[in-house]
């Protein structure tokens, strides 16, 4: 069995760091991108943050015309969200972000954050979950497992962090699988677990766009090693719909900042399991 784990979030607690990465992601859009004084743009962006946390559902990370996922799904997710939508809605800001990318791979905006995201995250120190050394090693000791180490980042950072941790070995990281890449032209070349429906409607306020082209073929890949594939992650939208679809089992990690919503609808799918803490993990794969 090949057990995925997504990086973030689930083998860290990125909750103990969004702060500072939303701190000095403010500092270099004020300095570099935006050049207006960052105690504005701080009381901008909280004005956003206030309004996206009374009323999540009405936000979210777009993609190509496509909603990636929602506000309250992470901790890095929120402050994404709240610096696309801070972005979009103050045309000044809006003008400097086209200049600064102009020559952008999805859109200005998106490829603002995602810039911001990948360069701080990197300066970020390691904060591994307690739990998380035992269990990668116990799946490692395992001779009927192998665990991936999930991630949307090229690797260098994740293979960094995780040579911080006194393993046996290292595991081998499944980079670069671009969970949030949306494209709306895109139809899977396998019928997906709802009868071929892109959309999954979670609740009558929540529609979550299973066009994933890249994290679909990454899936795939991985499957053609071994069909016997779960994948372990912290939120739903980017990491876990998708598998869901294709009925792949998928254990929703229960953290400080997960949604009810999500916890439900993971409870509400035949391969959905929900971790109370990530040390559940090896006698949960176990009854498979």
């Amino acid at each position: 069995m090949i057990v995925i784990l997504d990086f973030d979030g689930t083998l860290t607690a990125e909750e103990s760091q969004a702060p500072l990465l939303a701190r000095r992601a403010l500092t270099s859009l004020a300095r570099e991108v935006l050049q207006v004084p960052r105690p504005q743009l701080v009381r901008d962006y909280r004005r956003t943050r206030r309004a996206i946390r009374a009323r999540p559902w009405e936000y979210g990370w777009w993609v190509n015309g496509l909603l990636a996922g929602y506000p309250d799904e992470g901790a890095f997710q929120c402050n994404t969200v709240t610096l696309q939508t801070l972005l979009a809605q103050v045309p000044a800001y809006a003008r400097r972000v086209q200049e600064r990318f102009a020559q952008a791979q999805y859109d200005p905006i998106v490829d603002c954050t995602n810039w911001l995201f990948h360069r701080h995250t990197a300066e970020l120190g390691t904060a591994f979950r307690p739990e998380a050394l035992p269990v990668l090693q116990a799946l490692l000791d395992d001779p009927q497992i192998t665990p991936l180490v999930l991630t949307n980042s090229l690797g260098d950072k994740v293979a960094r962090q995780l040579a911080t941790l006194p393993l046996s070995r290292q595991p081998e990281i499944l980079g670069d699988t671009r969970q949030y890449e949306m494209d709306p032209h895109w139809q899977p070349p396998l019928a997906l677990a709802d009868g071929g429906d892109l959309h999954w409607q979670v609740d009558p306020q929540r529609r979550i766009d299973l066009r994933r082209p890249d994290y679909f073929r990454a899936l795939e890949r991985v499957r053609a090693r071994d069909p016997q594939l779960a994948v372990v992650a912290d939120s739903l939208s980017l990491p876990g719909a998708l598998p869901l679809a294709l009925g792949i089992p998928f254990f929703l990690l229960r953290t400080p900042y997960t949604p009810d919503w999500c916890m439900a609808a993971v409870r509400a799918r035949p391969t959905g399991r929900l971790l109370g803490s990530l040390s559940e993990l090896p006698a949960a794969l176990r009854q498979l």
